[in-house]
């Protein structure tokens, strides 16, 4: 790479003529011709810092092309076309015909191929290249200007734009390769992967829009002469963000097939985007994907030898377990500076038995989860990112905490889970210590507004020993089934009852102008209750039709043990005017996605995750966070009763992010059917709620 830079930097102190330049630059390729996208890099690298002549830039662009497209071998960190046993390469024309000075001459020959088009060049008459800025595996990459979008006076008219190299244009099903990929990224819509808008073409050249990025894909920062690894938090930061573009794109039944650095993109804005999701394959949901019988985009065999799995070079059926081992393979890499084989194939390092060394900055048990998701062997390997994410953040024991979302508003990690909740649980021990029987989880078809009665016996807790004959009929004649109607007549409330022994609980939330004081008596005639213990808020009737629609929600939570919680900070939820709001958060023991909104007196709805301030809401099973550690969030005007609801689903809430404030009706209502459509899909008992009411107040002078 020196001797391009060096040669750029002749040709600009006029040292050499322009046939001298691309004679020295057709030496550069021929030497080096397997790091041909690091070349590229140097050209993007030293045009920034003194632009070269537009028709110059455009022509060593096209040269270097010219050579990822034609020569059959790459390097380890590039993505390369393997040939099955009975696969025939179609030869392929060169890139264009040249006169001889290397400049394109389209005159020269009247039998001469189409010319590839790059920098300068139009497509469609819509999409100018301006730039290129790299090579995918199924292409060369370019910053487009889109005409249409300047015409419209949009604010962000660039648009990134794959151009399918010829060594896919040649293969027979290359269209419906980009076809299909344009349609299964289109289905990836997630804060970590790249948004993909449509495919199209211009004569022969095939291409592909996706959103523009600024930044700069993750090889550049590993391949960095100086870079030794980075801090265990910082790279975590970036596994994180990998892992959970990997993990949604998993859940939807698809294999990235040639995940590496060069497809990770850090942008200037501090987020983790995953790229090229070209040749991934539908590894489950044959169902779903009948045309994937009919096309295999695994067929073209792209993948890049450093990160592929043992699996893929022997050409077995895809797995998210191949992604896993390339995500290890990266995490290594970020923590160390080097690849855990030395840049070797899977299959090299294990002929050659070859065993990762342990990083410094590592645990033991982190250390464990990394070797295990390098595993050479693919029954071995870590089975789920999730479960890689959870065990390389040292969840178990007591390590460094994790940042989970590095925009604005912060979401740390408590390994410490008891140390976080011992005043929460103290302060509910003369509840939920005593509690001994639930009721079965309501049935999905009852009403939102009602639990419903249970006919099981309900265990005791009792001592057996200390109970008489007299004391087990009296027992069993308080029944959580008999509280149920009276509960289910309370208008817009959320109760959940336990009972032991003669003793019953009821804890949750009811309308103020109900009333505590009614619903104890109504409660003190059920049969067999001595005594009624009510831990109850009273709602106004702002937050009525808040708690309405939750309740069915926050009750099956409760059934569940309350998987899923959220508290604030202060043990009474009073805050005054200018403190910061912060709640500790848990999440049940499922991947899912945390929303918390903030119902205001105004009458609107303030969402706090996710928002503009923090996008990423995905969390893993059974994960402790804190959210507003920063101070993002202060207590302002308007004062009194307000409510907080935490919303656990299992898919995204909304395709997109919502105004950080909205008002309170329209969000239910498309909260509502949002609901009622995951809970046919994926099931009621798949979406928790918990609510926390505080107090706020003016700061006194």
């Amino acid at each position: 790479m020196a001797n391009l830079a060096h040669a750029i930097s002749l040709f600009r102190s006029g040292a050499l003529s322009r046939s001298d330049f691309f004679a020295q630059v057709d030496s550069v390729l021929a030497m080096d011709q397997a790091n041909a996208v690091r070349l590229l890099e140097t050209l993007v690298e030293e045009h920034a810092k003194t632009p070269l002549p537009p028709d110059v830039y455009a022509e060593v662009q096209r040269r270097i092309a010219g050579v990822v497209e034609s020569r059959q071998g790459l390097g380890p960190d590039e993505t390369c076309v393997q040939t099955k046993p009975g696969d025939r390469a179609t030869p392929q024309p060169t890139s264009s015909a040249r006169g001889s000075t290397g400049i394109p001459n389209d005159e020269q020959s009247d039998a001469a191929p189409e010319r590839i088009k790059g920098v300068g060049d139009t497509l469609n008459g819509r999409f100018v290249l301006e730039e290129c800025i790299g090579f995918g595996g199924m292409g060369t990459v370019y910053k487009a200007l889109d005409l249409r979008k300047l015409e419209a006076s949009d604010r962000k008219p660039y648009i990134a734009i794959k151009v399918l190299n010829a060594q896919f244009r040649g293969h027979p099903k290359s269209l419906i390769a980009l076809q299909r990929e344009a349609r299964k990224a289109q289905t990836l819509a997630h804060p970590n992967i790249v948004s993909v808008y449509d495919f199209d073409r211009d004569g022969s050249m095939v291409y592909l829009t996706m959103e523009y990025l600024s930044g700069k894909p993750l090889s550049r920062t590993l391949r960095m002469p100086d870079f030794k690894g980075m801090p265990y938090v910082e790279a975590m930061r970036i596994v994180n963000g990998m892992g959970k573009a990997l993990a949604y794109a998993h859940e939807r039944g698809f294999v990235h097939c040639d995940f590496k650095p060069a497809n990770v993109f850090l942008t200037d804005s501090g987020n983790v985007k995953v790229i090229d999701f070209g040749i991934a394959r539908v590894f489950q949901k044959p169902e779903e994907e009948a045309d994937a019988t009919v096309f295999d985009a695994g067929s073209l065999g792209a993948l890049t030898p450093a990160y592929a799995s043992p699996e893929m070079l022997e050409h077995r059926e895809p797995d998210p377990r191949d992604d896993i081992y390339a995500l290890a393979c990266i995490t290594y890499e970020l923590l160390t500076g080097r690849h855990p084989f030395d840049r070797l194939s899977a299959t090299q390092a294990r002929d050659a038995g070859m065993k990762p060394q342990q990083p410094k900055n590592l645990g033991r048990s982190q250390w464990r989860a990394l070797k295990t998701a390098l595993s050479l062997d693919r029954e071995s390997r870590t089975p789920t990112v999730a479960r890689f994410l959870k065990e390389i953040s040292g969840e178990r024991s007591a390590a460094v905490p994790v940042t989970l979302v590095a925009s604005g508003l912060m979401i740390i990690v408590l390994v410490a889970t008891g140390l976080t909740y011992y005043y929460y649980w103290q302060s509910r021990a003369g509840v939920d210590d005593e509690r001994s029987a639930t009721i079965p989880a309501p049935a999905q078809n009852v009403p939102s507004t009602a639990p419903v009665p249970s006919t099981a016996p309900v265990p005791s807790t009792a001592p057996p020993m200390a109970q008489t004959p007299s004391t087990e009929t009296r027992t069993s004649s308080l029944s959580v089934a008999a509280v149920m109607p009276i509960l289910a007549g309370v208008p817009c409330s959320a109760l959940h009852p336990a009972a032991r022994d003669h003793a019953l609980q009821v804890e949750g939330y009811l309308p103020k102008n109900f009333g505590t004081t009614r619903l104890k008596d109504m409660l003190s005639s059920v049969p067999g209750a001595t005594s009624v213990d009510l831990n109850v808020q009273e709602v106004t009737d702002d937050e009525c039709s808040v708690i309405k629609l939750f309740a069915r929600y926050w009750i099956m939570n409760r059934q569940a043990g309350g998987a899923a919680s959220m508290h604030t900070r202060k043990r009474n939820t009073e805050l005054t005017e200018g403190d910061p709001l912060i709640v500790d958060i848990t999440t049940p023991g499922y991947d899912s996605y945390v929303n918390i909104d903030y119902y205001v007196l105004d009458g609107s709805v303030v969402h706090l995750l996710p928002s503009p301030r923090a996008r990423d809401n995905q969390a893993p099973a059974k994960y402790t966070a804190t959210i507003g550690s920063l101070g993002n969030w202060v207590i302002s005007k308007p004062f009194g009763n307000e409510l907080l609801v935490l919303l656990i689903t299992p898919v995204p809430l909304f395709d997109s992010l919502r105004a950080e404030s909205e008002p309170k009706a329209d969000y239910l209502r498309a909260v509502e059917q949002r609901l009622e459509q995951i809970a046919g899909k994926y099931g009621a008992e798949k979406i928790a709620v918990d609510f926390v009411q505080i107090t706020t107040k003016a700061r006194k002078p």
